[in-house]
């Protein structure tokens, strides 16, 4: 197993937590040296936080372990491509790497969509490598949805059986 993978499947028991708890499932780690400094997972619905996603979580949380907003030499690893603000975040935390698993054709900020990190204009640039584990971290989330649809399914039936008697 490579380096890459075995911290994006940190990443990825990150993102488990948050779908156990209802969010979307997506997890993060921030390594430096090879020792992991800050994890998260997306929790935005719960702390009613919409600023709360997985790669800010663990940021924060890296920051603190070094006493420091800039995170230098760090690299992040996120089971989703991140969006226009985290990519933000990271830029101004200075890492060195993100590594991501699915791309995100919806908001993704590393290539899907925009990429944040080859903009020429933007001072700091980060390397950026992609589909590290992406079936796993696809899986997880087709997995969530559909979990999703099959309990409002259940609502919307159950409402009706309600209504009829």
């Amino acid at each position: 197993m490579s380096t890459d993978q075995f911290f994006m499947r940190e990443a990825i028991a990150e993102a488990k937590l948050a779908g156990a708890v209802g969010e979307v499932p997506v997890g993060a780690v921030v390594v430096k040296d090879g020792v992991i400094i800050g994890r998260g997972f997306n929790q935005p619905i719960a702390s009613h936080d919409p600023t709360a996603h997985a790669e800010v979580q663990a940021l924060r949380q890296a920051a603190q372990a070094l006493g420091n907003y800039r995170l230098p030499g760090c690299e992040l690893y996120v089971t989703l491509e991140p969006c226009v603000m985290c990519s933000g975040a990271m830029m101004h935390a200075r890492l060195s790497r993100i590594v991501f698993g699915a791309h995100d054709f919806k908001t993704g900020a590393c290539g899907s969509i925009l990429d944040l990190f080859k903009e020429e204009k933007l001072n700091h640039h980060a390397e950026v490598v992609g589909d590290v584990l992406a079936d796993e971290c696809v899986q997880l989330l087709k997995d969530f949805f559909a979990q999703r649809r099959r309990e409002a399914l259940e609502l919307r039936n159950a409402a009706g059986d309600q209504s009829v008697s």
